[in-house]
């Protein structure tokens, strides 16, 4: 690596910034991003500020290097070639076609690196394309448009639909929409047009419709989703039978038929008999697959429903670890392509723990692994490794081949300190007790029922 000496203190203190850093030069390659620009704008066009510039202020914010836009052009308008105005009127334009293709083609550059490091997660069945599929809403932004100012009522810039591929823990499809309110089914037609054959449609039963489980079967894919009762008529082809058990409950399988445009289907309709009711009071999960049996037993099909779970998990780490809420962004088209950059810059980081898995091992990384210090540590060490290397130094990353890059992370993660990044598990919360108001004032002074408790604590 030519770029060893000028990166060796970072490389010697924090590996794992110059991972980070590396992966997202390589994959964010300015020529790239502006190519694609260039061939998904609908209505935009370049005057004067690159595509790949924005993309570049919107990074800093995401990971949390600086805390808004304006801070993050202050810092390198330089090279951004314009006005901060100039900047917020590009970025309140960014078509949601441009953002949604932009995590589609980086997923495919990410994922070439994850294969050759052989770094997929194992607790995946590798004959099926797994794919998660849920809703994402972002929160409400501060009230800074005009037609904001008159109401109390939260102000919520869009939603999205996301898809995982959680062999890699990449997110590989993003359908982004600037109503917050529209129905997250009617935004489907996308994601049918998405399905291939022997992929396995893992969702919650929002999204258990006639048309979106018959369109994956026909296109000979398959899907684990819960069933929603009211979603499309069916009947029962024989009793439902007792086939084990899994952590959560009892497992029961039967066969029913539906009919969809006129020719009848028979599905697998799985249903987990729970130890413990839902907070919703539900005591009975139903999940459908076309699955077949002699493959995918019942409980097999329980287990991977339950893991639709981490795509809950990337949620999380898109809000904890990273930044894809910015409640300064009232425009909708700014606030998705905000949370379509966190995705990018949440894949960059899965790039990096592949590369911790194939070095350090899968079951390690999992599950003594903290994603929110790893990108903690990239916050804090970003800017000072930022002035002190050159950008010519930045460039060779760009241009290694993912084998090449695979190769370069693998040295660096040997150099990773995991317990650096330990996570730290708490124990069973305690039951909230019962509070009771005071006499009168509001508040209390802290320092008054210690005293107390160390008086009550002397007393014979």
């Amino acid at each position: 690596m030519l770029f060893r000496d000028a990166l060796e203190p970072f490389i010697h203190r924090s590996p794992i910034t110059v991972m980070v850093r590396g992966t997202l030069e390589n994959l964010l390659r300015p020529e790239n991003l502006d190519a694609l620009f260039e061939e998904t704008a609908d209505q935009q066009y370049t005057r004067k500020i690159l595509f790949s510039s924005l993309v570049d202020l919107m990074g800093l914010v995401v990971c949390k290097v600086r805390p808004s836009m304006r801070a993050a052009y202050l810092a390198h308008r330089e090279p951004v070639g314009g006005t901060l105005k100039c900047v917020y009127e590009k970025l309140n334009h960014v078509e949601p076609g441009i953002a949604s293709a932009m995590v589609r083609r980086l997923y495919g550059e990410a994922a070439a690196v994850v294969d050759a490091l052989d770094g997929k997660r194992p607790d995946w069945d590798a004959e099926y394309n797994v794919r998660i599929l849920d809703g994402n809403r972002l929160t409400g932004t501060e009230h800074r448009l005009t037609e904001l100012r008159y109401t109390k009522q939260a102000a919520m810039p869009g939603q999205s639909l996301v898809v995982l591929d959680p062999a890699r823990d990449l997110v590989c499809e993003v359908i982004p929409c600037e109503d917050a309110h529209a129905q997250e089914r009617s935004l489907l037609d996308p994601v049918i047009a998405l399905v291939q054959k022997d992929d396995l449609w893992i969702a919650d039963r929002n999204f258990c419709t006639a048309k979106f489980l018959f369109s994956i079967a026909t296109k000979l894919g398959y899907f684990v989703i819960r069933h929603h009762g009211g979603s499309f008529g069916w009947t029962a082809v024989d009793e439902r039978r007792r086939i084990g058990r899994v952590a959560t409950g009892t497992v029961y399988e039967q066969t029913i038929q539906a009919e969809y445009e006129g020719k009848p289907w028979k599905l697998r309709r799985v249903t987990v008999v729970l130890d413990e009711a839902t907070k919703d009071g539900e005591t009975e999960i139903h999940v459908l697959t076309n699955l077949p049996p002699e493959k995918v037993d019942a409980c097999t099909v329980a287990e991977w429903y339950r893991k639709r779970w981490t795509l809950e998990g990337v949620f999380q780490d898109l809000t904890v670890s990273l930044r894809c809420e910015i409640n300064t962004l009232g425009y909708p088209k700014a606030a998705l392509f905000g949370f379509c950059t966190a995705l990018v810059a949440f894949n960059a980081l899965s790039v990096v723990k592949a590369a911790l898995r194939s070095e350090h091992g899968a079951t390690k990384v999992e599950e003594e692994v903290s994603d929110h210090l790893l990108a903690a540590e990239v916050a804090a060490v970003h800017e000072g490794m930022d002035i002190a290397v050159p950008d010519r130094v930045w460039v060779e990353f760009q241009t290694l081949t993912p084998k090449a890059l695979a190769q370069t992370l693998k040295q660096l993660a040997r150099r990773v300190d995991l317990d650096r990044f330990r996570k730290h598990k708490r124990g069973p919360k305690k039951p909230r007790p019962k509070r009771k108001s005071g006499s009168g004032c509001t508040h209390i002074a802290t320092a008054r029922l210690l005293n107390a408790r160390k008086a009550k604590a002397k007393t014979p």
